[in-house]
């Protein structure tokens, strides 16, 4: 429960700062990654971790680099019209 309402409020967190920032030309976005190949998920065991591979449309686990490159996005001037977003990258599995 903790986790799931922390990660409530910091989508509303990022909401808020973009409508307090946006006057000032400032975007606000956020990512929440689902699951990710990292030291930090390297404990799943195999069979999980094949069960939620195969529950997600694109058929895997995040990689690193996945993840990153939407951060490179949002840190672009190309994501400029996009402000006050959780992207959610999760394969499309919610």
């Amino acid at each position: 429960m903790p986790y799931c309402a922390a990660k409530a409020a910091l989508a509303t967190l990022t909401q808020g700062f973009a409508r307090e920032l946006a006057g000032r030309n400032i975007t606000i976005n956020s990512v929440a990654p689902g699951a990710t190949e990292t030291p930090m998920t390297a404990w799943i065991p195999d069979d999980m971790r094949a069960a939620l591979a195969a529950q997600t449309p694109l058929g895997r686990i995040a990689q690193p680099e996945d993840i990153a490159d939407i951060i490179l996005f949002l840190a672009s001037p190309a994501s400029r019209w996009v402000n006050g977003r959780t992207i959610i990258a999760d394969g499309g599995l919610v």
